[in-house]
């Protein structure tokens, strides 16, 4: 029985095609190869920070007193010496004119006190007047002059009191709301009126880590430096709602030690601030430069692929045979991933169809070229 199988399965291996009767070899896998990237760049580094006001007054009086006018808009932008407040003038303008009346009547002291000296060393020439009442004359007017002097600097207090019965603001800027209203007491280096931050210039503060902090002293020539003693170095800001920068500005102060606790330095770029959009306490995302020009090595993120624990790229050699090739990924620059190592840059790669390659197989190489610049909404932004 076993005999007439066989013979019966040899007869219909024979009525089949003969395309059927072996296995076919798959074709290889169409894959898209490109050469990498190459050309000078500079890695930027990204800080977060906050702006804050170059300058900031909480502005209070001068004089006590009842608070009279007040002469501004909540939230307004305010010049250098616009008017902001007045205090009841009345009692000062009446201590100003009594000082000015104290000041006549020393005068006329004064006036007096002269000419009967002069009498006195007249009649001394000629032997009419004794010593003693020419020293009690000659002290009667030093002592009329200096109560002149001690006048006079009343008026002069009386005089800037009054003066100060109207706050002006000392700096430019935005103010805040009034927080005292009309008809209230006001004492005099106490009370807080209000408060004025300047906005143009503005600047922002950030913290760089140790590790970066090292890198940056390490550089020679070009990139980012911890000291201002060069002039100071362009940053770009990227505001929390962007996703290019839009605004450049200038490093212009890193500080002279690291915080123990939190193992950062603080450092402060300074922006221009026309249109006064940038406002204290607002969030940003600053960019430096984080390296000195070198040439590198860039592919795009998707033809960098994961084996456990390390990063690799697949490439295509001159056979067509697949090989994996172990990496280091750097940040991102112009869309493109930079390789720090395991790429020399002439390379064929796969760029797409990772899925279907394996080291050791052979593919189908369709050659593209890669551009320059790829996606341009992320340029310039590192990961």
């Amino acid at each position: 029985m076993s005999c007439l199988r066989t013979v019966t399965l040899i007869a219909a291996l024979a009525l089949l095609p003969p395309e059927l009767t072996y296995a076919q070899t798959p074709p290889p896998p169409q894959v898209t190869v490109a050469k990498p990237v190459v050309k000078d760049i500079v890695e930027r580094d990204d800080f977060i920070g906050r702006f804050d006001a170059i300058d900031q007054v909480d502005i209070r009086a001068r004089v006590s007193g009842y608070l009279d006018k007040i002469h501004f808009v909540d939230g307004a932008i305010v010049k250098e010496g616009d008017p902001l407040f007045t205090i009841d003038q009345r009692p000062y303008q009446a201590a100003l004119e009594q000082a000015e009346a104290t000041v006549a009547s020393a005068q006329v002291r004064v006036e007096f006190a002269s000419n009967d000296l002069d009498r006195a060393e007249q009649l001394r020439k000629s032997g009419n007047i004794a010593e003693q009442l020419l020293d009690q004359r000659r002290s009667n007017f030093l002592t009329a002059r200096a109560e002149l002097d001690r006048a006079q600097g009343a008026l002069r207090n009386a005089r800037l009191d009054l003066e100060f019965t109207q706050i002006k603001a000392p700096i430019a800027g935005r103010i805040s709301r009034k927080l005292v209203s009309v008809g209230n007491l006001i004492n005099a280096n106490e009370t807080i009126l209000t408060n004025i931050v300047s906005l143009d210039p503005i600047h922002f503060y950030f913290d760089v880590d140790e590790r970066s902090y090292l890198a940056y002293s390490r550089q020679e020539n070009g990139g980012t430096r911890t000291s201002t003693q060069d002039g100071p170095n362009q940053v770009e800001l990227t505001m929390t709602d962007e996703r290019l920068a839009k605004r450049t500005g200038k490093l212009d102060f890193i500080d002279n030690r690291l915080d123990a606790a939190s193992g950062t330095i603080r450092a402060r770029a300074i922006f221009d601030n026309k249109d006064l959009f940038l406002t204290p306490g607002l969030f940003g995302r600053i960019s430096l430069m984080g390296s000195n020009p070198y040439k590198g090595i860039l592919v795009p993120d998707e033809a960098v692929g994961s084996d456990q624990d390390r990063r690799i790229v697949y490439v295509v050699g001159e056979d067509n045979t697949v090989s994996i090739r172990p990496v280091r990924p750097g940040p991102r620059i112009d869309g493109y991933r930079v390789i720090r190592t395991g790429l020399k840059g002439d390379e064929n790669i796969v760029v797409n169809g990772l899925a279907r390659v394996r080291p050791g197989i052979k593919v189908n190489p369709q050659v593209s070229t890669l551009p320059p610049v790829r996606e341009a909404a992320n340029r310039n932004l590192n990961e």
